[in-house]
């Protein structure tokens, strides 16, 4: 009887060594957005009480916004207890967009407040944005200008504001995964400066992001796409000179007709945000917080109207 020869096994594969292409890494995002991932699902548009947004297309580059608010405002007080009083309050406001160079958007309240941006690409790499807000209250009333220069691999930011306040940061790429950037401001109003540092670690798959500042202040979060509509985030932040202390934890869940998104803190706050789409353009959204430890909870639902 022949003997049958089995041919030896194939040899494993070879380890392949990635090599990090310092040429062609990506632009990082900017300084000031580090941790939007974390913040979508852990600072959703929380409200109290009832609102209803209409937004109406005039044409492509033109926009006008209504937007109803009726719920109870809160009032500074010397009390534990949360004081509120009923109050409402309607908001105009327009938007031109001249994609993709040139951004105007404003909007009015019936208490005199208003509120204004623009955004105008002034040539490839840079950008300028200011953003104002004037109040009918003495010495509240602020405004920001910022140049930002988009490099190849690297970011640069310049910051001026109104009581002298100055502010700069830079950010650049590492590797393809990684950027590592810092920030020094100063304001002069108050007599403070400081300067702080960052890192960022994203792909596909995650994001995680660590900040500290001399001022005390020391940001960490992190971001686990579960899948392409699930998506968990969670925060730590402190203050080693003040002792105070957070960690935050929260969701964010994209299906065929809502979004849900929510989060827990370690102060005892829970809160939800609910987007329900009825119809093209109408969409009904439910917002609720429970803050147990200042016996303070709010409950809002409203529409929205238009794109």
């Amino acid at each position: 009887m022949a003997t049958t020869v089995l041919p030896p096994p194939p040899p494993p594969p070879a380890a392949v060594e990635t090599v990090v292409d310092f040429f062609n890494l990506p632009c990082p995002i900017p300084f000031e957005e580090l941790h939007r991932e974390a913040m979508m699902s852990l600072k959703p548009d929380l409200f109290e009480g009832m609102r209803f947004d209409f937004t109406k297309m005039l044409n492509q580059k033109f926009t006008l916004n209504h937007s109803v608010l009726m719920g109870p405002t809160e009032i500074p007080s010397q009390s534990t207890e949360t004081i509120k009083i009923p109050t409402a309050q309607y908001e105009f406001g327009s938007t031109f967009i001249d994609h993709p160079r040139l951004l105007l958007w404003g909007r009015i309240l019936t208490d005199g407040r208003l509120n204004a941006r623009v955004k105008c690409d002034l040539s490839e790499n840079l950008t300028f944005k200011a953003n104002a807000q004037l109040t009918n209250e003495p010495h509240m009333s602020h405004g920001m200008f910022n140049f930002d220069y988009k490099g190849k691999d690297y970011r640069s930011q310049f910051q001026l504001g109104n009581g002298a306040l100055l502010g700069a940061s830079y950010i650049q790429s590492v590797t393809q995964h990684l950027s590592l950037g810092g920030e020094v401001f100063w304001a002069g109003q108050h007599r403070k400066s400081g300067i702080g540092y960052a890192a960022r670690y994203n792909t596909e798959k995650m994001v995680a992001t660590g900040q500290v500042a001399s001022t005390g202040m020391v940001l960490l979060s992190y971001v686990q796409k579960v899948s392409e509509k699930v998506s968990l985030a969670s925060e730590f932040m402190c203050n080693y000179l003040s002792r105070d202390v957070t960690a935050s934890f929260g969701y964010d869940y994209i299906l065929r007709q809502c979004r849900l998104r929510g989060k827990v803190d370690s102060n005892g706050c829970v809160a939800a945000f609910l987007e329900e789409r009825l119809n093209m353009g109408l969409n009904f959204i439910l917002s609720a917080e429970l803050d147990h430890r200042k016996k303070d909870y709010k409950f809002g639902f409203g529409l929205t109207v238009g794109e």
